[in-house]
């Protein structure tokens, strides 16, 4: 065995340095020895069991051996790098893109609107009394000073009328709706101001249907006049369609009328379930101030128990005005007055003046 070494010795006579145990390597070079042994010294506590699985020299070969140190050191940074990859999502959750996303909603209800307060009468009931209410509560704030206008989007245009006003004007809040012309071109002066209804505003939402926006219809035309008035008054269709929901982005509060009677009383729940709806997707601020009794007789029974019924279902929510049954209030639409014009002075007049100030209680 003596002999093969002799002849190993004098095939290469230069490496007479390389030592036994590197006889097994097939000629390597001095400087490949290190990184050999280094990586035979650090990668084994570490990543021992996948070095030898993924080892750089099965890919490129045995040359680069300190590409296998690479290998080993990399996946200590690696194992780093998912840390900070694995916080972004922590630090920008999804929700609050989206709570960003609806934020400009609050300034476009109220920011275009100025101080201007915006109260819708609602109920998609009819026959409750929702154009009288909304006309003497409006006539009630202008006694008190304030720079007043109604807004009249129910089709029927009773409270135009109610005002002495015909019903089928030329120019309507359909044409203000449709954008063809501004808000002060419908407005007339009566007892108050009044922006008139027509027949032809029941086909704006369908003429608004197709139209990007169109829940905002109302709210930008609003806002052309929100320097000229300190309350709008906007009396609804008894629905809870496009006109309502319009009616609903641009108000800061919303007045229920309701008449003493069960199946008015039926329609609340839709109707706060339709504000909710509004809340989350158009007006996050509009709200229900309260609950007018309206048509009372308290001579009855029935209408005992649907005044109790109302208050242990809405309890702190019912104003305590109430406004009764009386011929006055059918009478005065005749003479185009409001019943504080008619009989200012009457019981039904100090009703709604009554009705008034617990209203701007909540508004200062």
């Amino acid at each position: 065995m003596a002999q093969p070494d002799a002849n190993q010795a004098n095939l290469a006579p230069e490496e007479t340095s390389v030592t036994a145990p590197t006889a097994a390597v097939p000629q390597p070079s001095t400087t490949d020895i290190a990184p050999a042994e280094a990586v035979q010294a650090q990668p084994v506590p570490v990543v021992e069991p996948e070095a030898p699985k993924l080892s750089a020299s099965s890919l490129i070969g045995q040359a680069p051996r300190q590409a296998e140190v690479q290998v080993a050191v990399a996946p200590v940074p690696a194992a780093v790098e998912p840390a900070p990859q694995a916080a972004e999502p922590v630090a920008a959750p999804a929700p609050a893109p989206v709570a960003r996303a609806h934020s400009p909603f609050i300034p476009i209800n109220s920011a275009p609107l100025g101080d201007m307060q915006v109260i819708v009468l609602a109920n998609q009931k009819g026959g409750v009394a929702k154009t009288t209410t909304t006309l003497n509560l409006a006539v009630a704030f202008a006694e008190s000073g304030h720079r007043v206008l109604c807004v009249d989007l129910d089709p029927q245009a009773n409270l135009s009328v109610s005002q002495g006003l015909p019903d089928d004007l030329p120019e309507s809040m359909y044409n203000v709706l449709l954008g063809q012309i501004p808000l002060s071109q419908v407005i007339h002066k009566r007892e108050v101001d009044v922006a008139v209804s027509s027949i032809d505003v029941a086909g704006a939402e369908l003429a608004l249907s197709s139209t990007i926006g169109r829940e905002r219809a109302l709210q930008r035309a609003l806002s052309t006049v929100k320097d000229d008035y300190d309350f709008v008054f906007i009396d609804t269709p008894p629905s809870l369609g496009l006109l309502t929901i319009n009616a609903f982005t641009a108000a800061h509060r919303v007045i229920v009328p309701v008449q003493c009677e069960y199946l008015s009383m039926r329609g609340l729940l839709q109707l706060e379930n339709t504000l909710q709806m509004v809340r989350e997707n158009l007006n996050p601020s509009v709200r229900i101030q309260g609950i007018v009794q309206t048509m009372v007789d308290a001579r009855t029974l029935h209408a005992q128990e649907a005044i109790e019924l109302l208050e242990e279902n809405f309890s702190g929510r019912v104003f305590r005005s109430r406004i009764n049954r009386t011929v006055r209030f059918a009478e005065a639409p005749v003479e185009g007055m409001s019943i504080m014009k008619y009989e200012p002075k009457g019981a039904a007049a100090q009703s709604y003046r009554d009705l008034a100030k617990e209203v701007m209680e909540y508004v200062q």
